[in-house]
């Protein structure tokens, strides 16, 4: 499987984008940058798009991606929560802001609650419960003995997800610096020296640690949690990445 992080923050610049990885140009997870940076065609041999959660920063393209495929007799798949269902319909596509696409075919949302697992071709897929401000699950994905878990948005408090995953790859969020970690924020986001801690805990229950990447940084900040984080992955003695726009890995 092969990882392409279309964006890797959590607000957009001219060289930044907010968080969307595509997932061997055949799944979407997170669809704050998403129809920037396919073609036409692209958007409308997507196989599947999991939200996460119902934020901005993680849902802003998916009205665009709808009218592509309504405009071009395709169908938007959609997964994700009662919750994203929801906000998408009450907020975005409700005829004031957005289309309803109510009864369209370009748009089809399957509702995923935490802990069911369903198949998206050969991709074996489960939803997982995260601590975030709003109902959050990230995703583990399986293929061919391969596995890896994009957490979505998320802070401290993950021994029951660790619990259910042994991946290869663990793409988390990391949002802020340390000067952050005592603050409201950090309830329901990463910094460096909560990650940190977290990944104690994995290890502390797996016995070893995955490959690890980061996304969702504030760009402002990125040069001082990229310090951090160095500390971090020497502590650790492993190796944690910053994805950045562009950037491909492989699980």
């Amino acid at each position: 499987m092969k990882i392409h992080f279309l964006g890797s923050h959590n607000t957009e610049t001219c060289i930044n984008g907010m968080v969307c990885l595509l997932l061997d140009k055949q799944i979407a997870l997170d669809a704050g940058s998403l129809t920037r940076h396919l073609t036409l065609q692209q958007q409308l041999d997507l196989k599947g798009v999991l939200i996460s959660h119902q934020h901005y920063d993680h849902i802003r393209d998916i009205p665009a991606l709808i009218m592509n495929c309504f405009l071009n007799n395709g169908t938007a798949k959609i997964y994700g929560s009662q919750e994203v269902h929801s906000a998408l319909k009450r907020h975005l596509l409700n005829n004031e802001i957005y289309s309803r696409f109510s009864d369209s075919p370009a748009f089809r949302f399957t509702i995923m609650p935490p802990s069911v697992v369903f198949s998206i071709d050969d991709y074996v897929v489960m939803p997982i419960a995260v601590n975030h401000s709003v109902p959050t699950q990230g995703y583990i994905i399986k293929k061919f003995g391969r596995s890896f878990f994009y957490t979505g948005d998320t802070g401290p408090g993950l021994k029951d997800c660790w619990l259910q995953i042994e991946p290869d790859l663990l793409i988390t969020e990391l949002t802020a610096p340390n000067r952050f970690s005592n603050s409201e924020h950090a309830k329901v986001h990463f910094t460096p020296k909560l990650l940190q801690e977290e990944l104690q805990l994995f290890r502390a229950i797996k016995g070893y640690l995955p490959k690890i990447v980061v996304v969702h940084m504030n760009p402002s900040q990125e040069s001082e949690i990229s310090y951090e984080l160095e500390t971090v992955s020497n502590t650790l003695s492993h190796e944690i990445i910053m994805a950045h726009e562009g950037q491909e890995i492989d699980v």
